[in-house]
C-alpha cells in the first residue's frame, strides 16, 4: 500500500476483534481500536502485536458515548464493529443488560460512520441472529434470508439471539436510510487460540468439554463452530471484497455434541470427559457457500481444536494430568 489504510475496530479487545487487529496491522493497515474502561479490561496483548506499537492507536470508548465513539471513527474510511455485550445467562433485567447496549452500540456506531463518509462497514453480527426462527423447515439447511423470530426469542427467553437479532437489523434499517454500505458476518460458535488474558463464552464451552463439566454440555445437543482466525479472515474479506453485500454466515458444517466429544477422546485420551451426554434433537445446519463464492477458506474442526487446546495449556487454563 503506498498510503496506509486507517480503519477502525470497536471492542478491539475481544477474542474475535484481537485477531482482526492482528490481521489488520499484519496486511499494513493503520487501526483504531475501542476499548472500554482499560482499568477492567486488560488490553495488554493488543500493543504487543506485531507493527502495533506505530499503526495500533486505542481509543477508550463506551458505546454509550457518541462523541467517543465519534472520535475513534474520525479519519477512518472503513470500520469492523464487533463490541456488543456477551451475557446468555443470570440476567436481571435482559433489555438493559443485553439488547438496549447491543442496539443503541450499533446506532451510534453507524450514525458516526454516516457522519465520517466511512466508504463500508462491516459488522460482526451472529448466526444467533439466523437460527432461532421455528418457521423455517425443519432438515433444511438455513441461509442468509433466515431471520431469528423476535416473538420466539422473547417466548423463548433468547436474549442473546433477540439483541443480535435487533442490532444486526437496525444496521442494515440505518445503511438503507443513509446510504451507507453495510456488509454483516454471521458466525456460528467460535473456537480457537486466546490472543486476549480472559477466556471468552465460546472458548469456556470448549473447556467444559475437556473438563468433564456437565452444565454447558446439557446446553448444547448440537452445535455449529467455527475458528476465530478464519472470523478474522471473513471479516477481512467481505471489507475488502467490492462486491460483497448483505449478510453472509461464517461455519463449519453441524456437528452432534456426542461427536464432538468423541473427537476430543481420540485427539487427548487422558482428559476427563463428561460420559452422559443428553440425546437431543438435531437443529437445522448453516450454509456458508455465500461466503465461500467470494474465497472464504476455513480449518478443519480438529485443526481449532488442537490449536485451541496448546494455547489454554500454554495459558494454564488446562492441564495435561
Amino acid at each position: 500500500m503506498s498510503e496506509m489504510r486507517r480503519v477502525c475496530v470497536t471492542g478491539a479487545g475481544g477474542f474475535i476483534a484481537s485477531w482482526l487487529v492482528k490481521l489488520l496491522l499484519s496486511k499494513g493497515y493503520k487501526v483504531h481500536g475501542t476499548i472500554r474502561d482499560p482499568s477492567i479490561e486488560d488490553t495488554s496483548h493488543l500493543m504487543k502485536l506485531d507493527k502495533a506499537t506505530e499503526n495500533l492507536q486505542l481509543f477508550i470508548a463506551d458505546l454509550f458515548d457518541y462523541n467517543a465513539i465519534k472520535a475513534a471513527i474520525s479519519g477512518c474510511e472503513g470500520v469492523f464493529h464487533l463490541a456488543s455485550p456477551v451475557i446468555l445467562t443470570g440476567m436481571s433485567d435482559p433489555e438493559e443488560e443485553i439488547i438496549r447496549p447491543a442496539l443503541v452500540g450499533t446506532k451510534n456506531v453507524l450514525k458516526a460512520c454516516s457522519e465520517a463518509n466511512v466508504k463500508r462497514v462491516v459488522v460482526a453480527a451472529s448466526a444467533a441472529a439466523i437460527a432461532c426462527n421455528p418457521d423455517w423447515p425443519q432438515d433444511t439447511v438455513l441461509d442468509e434470508s433466515s431471520w431469528s423470530d423476535e416473538k420466539f426469542c422473547r417466548e423463548t427467553k433468547s436474549w442473546y439471539c433477540l439483541s443480535k437479532t435487533l442490532a444486526e437489523k437496525e444496521a442494515f434499517k440505518h445503511a438503507q436510510e443513509h446510504g451507507l454500505d453495510v456488509v454483516t458476518i454471521c458466525p456460528s460458535l467460535v473456537f480457537g487460540p486466546l490472543l486476549q488474558s480472559n477466556v471468552n463464552h465460546s472458548s469456556s464451552l470448549l473447556l467444559s468439554f475437556l473438563k468433564g463439566s456437565p452444565e454447558l454440555i446439557e446446553i448444547y445437543g448440537s452445535g455449529s463452530f467455527v475458528d476465530v482466525r478464519d472470523v478474522a479472515n471473513a471479516l477481512l474479506l467481505v471489507y475488502e471484497e467490492p462486491d460483497a453485500s448483505g449478510r453472509y454466515i461464517c461455519s463449519l458444517k453441524q456437528i452432534q455434541i456426542a461427536d464432538l466429544i468423541d473427537m476430543l477422546k481420540n485427539i487427548y485420551p487422558n482428559f476427563n470427559y463428561h460420559n452422559n451426554i443428553p440425546e437431543m434433537n438435531e437443529v437445522n445446519d448453516l450454509s456458508s457457500e455465500k461466503l465461500k463464492k467470494i474465497g472464504w477458506k476455513c480449518r478443519t474442526l480438529r485443526e481449532t481444536i488442537y490449536d485451541s487446546v496448546r494455547c489454554y495449556q500454554e495459558a494454564g487454563l488446562l492441564s495435561m494430568e
